[in-house]
């Protein structure tokens, strides 16, 4: 600490330079910060603590294709499982394009297999007799501005109703709350009466797009996942049974592979960021050999000098690094709550910061590498006398 003046004054020796790699530096850590942010909200359904008593049952080759109405007895039937829901997807439009609602059309017993879903009694009453309503999260209320009592069109994505007309019309009788521990987006969810949505919807009369099977032993769920997939082997509707967690992984990944997407454009970002800093580096480093040799001749040793533009490359990435990330811990709220909830992008953890300073540390110590080894080989004659 007792050379930080010296490695500072020499890290600002060329201030325009040095800012200019900073600004690079700052960049590519608020880019990692955020989409670091991205894979943490996506990952969030699949680590989930709630939910470990349910299995979701789906079609084995698609999300998109239905299944039958019969088959909720039999899973029903299945040694181990306590209770069966089912659900739809509706898909919903409020007003304009851009108001996209997830909702779905659920059985009459889905809100006691979601436990984290929490409605007052009377809310849940109302909801239970009221054929078009609706329970909707915290998320969407605040959002649009919605009360109990009020009468919501929604314009269906896919479903039209038996009239051709697109626009459903629901009232909310309830605004749950969510339990501790709920996966990211379970705040903001638009939940309608299955019966209600097949008895008026044109098309995919009863059928269902997946089961909801609760366990009496979640130790178990293995064995009676096979067994619910044994129901319908061979058929035209053959299942896949896994866990809520691993369903909820399996429907981001739809999407993409969010891992190895922000992988994969950190890496390039981070290349050319190593590319940069070393140039600026190199040159910093080469403008100083004299500076360097004087060092030396006043009794500085050669690895004293290889630890110092060590040094110099270290800060200069912890200085861009930390700036970027603090942009990036407060950005990443914003972004929340600025879209009103639709997009949950959580703060960056202590895990994203512990990886942050690895990075800083380490393309430091890359890009500083081959222009301390440099001072550090530098000959004092040669250096002094210009060659």
């Amino acid at each position: 600490m007792k050379y930080l003046h010296l490695i500072w004054a020499a890290l600002f020796r060329r201030k325009t330079r040095t800012l200019l790699t900073l600004v690079s530096i700052i960049t590519a850590f608020l880019l990692f910060g955020m989409l670091d942010a991205v894979r943490t909200a996506f990952d969030s359904g699949s680590k989930s603590v709630v939910g470990v008593d349910r299995l979701i049952t789906a079609s084995r080759y698609s999300i998109i294709q239905s299944l039958p109405q019969a088959l909720q007895s039999r899973i029903a039937g299945v040694p181990g499982v306590r209770d069966v829901a089912y659900a739809n997807w509706f898909g919903g439009i409020y007003q304009d394009p851009k108001n996209f609602v997830f909702s779905y059309a659920v059985s009459p017993n889905y809100l006691d297999v979601y436990p984290e879903i929490q409605l007052t009694p009377e809310q849940r009453k109302a909801f239970d007799n009221t054929r078009t309503g609706v329970v909707i999260g915290p998320v969407l209320a605040k959002k649009y501005g919605w009360k109990v009592g009020d009468k919501i069109p929604l314009q269906s994505t896919i479903f039209p109703q038996k009239n051709g007309d697109k626009t459903w019309q629901f009232d909310i009788v309830g605004i749950y709350s969510v339990g501790k521990g709920a996966a990211n987006g379970v705040d903001q969810l638009f939940l309608l009466h299955w019966k209600y949505f097949d008895e008026a919807n044109l098309y995919a009369r009863h059928e269902m797009g997946w089961y909801i099977d609760q366990l009496a032993d979640p130790n178990a769920a293995d064995s009676v996942a096979k067994a619910i997939d044994t129901i319908s082997a061979n058929s035209d509707h053959e299942t896949k049974t896994q866990t809520e967690q691993a369903f909820s992984a399996s429907f981001a990944k739809q999407l993409g592979d969010i891992g190895l997407i922000v992988t994969a454009i950190m890496g390039a970002v981070f290349f050319t960021l190593i590319l940069l800093t070393g140039n600026t580096m190199a040159q910093a480093v080469r403008e100083r050999t004299s500076e360097l040799a004087v060092l030396k001749t006043i009794g500085f040793s050669s690895h004293g000098v290889l630890g110092m533009v060590l040094a110099e490359s270290v800060l200069l990435l912890a200085l861009g690094g930390a700036i970027g990330l603090g942009i990036a811990s407060v950005l990443a709220p914003a972004v929340s709550k600025g879209s009103g909830g639709m997009v949950n992008l959580p703060p960056v953890g202590a895990a994203s910061w512990a990886i942050g300073v690895g990075l800083m540390v380490l393309i430091g110590l890359v890009v500083g590498a081959l222009p301390a080894m440099r001072a550090m080989r530098l000959n004092i004659v040669d250096a002094l006398a210009g060659r």
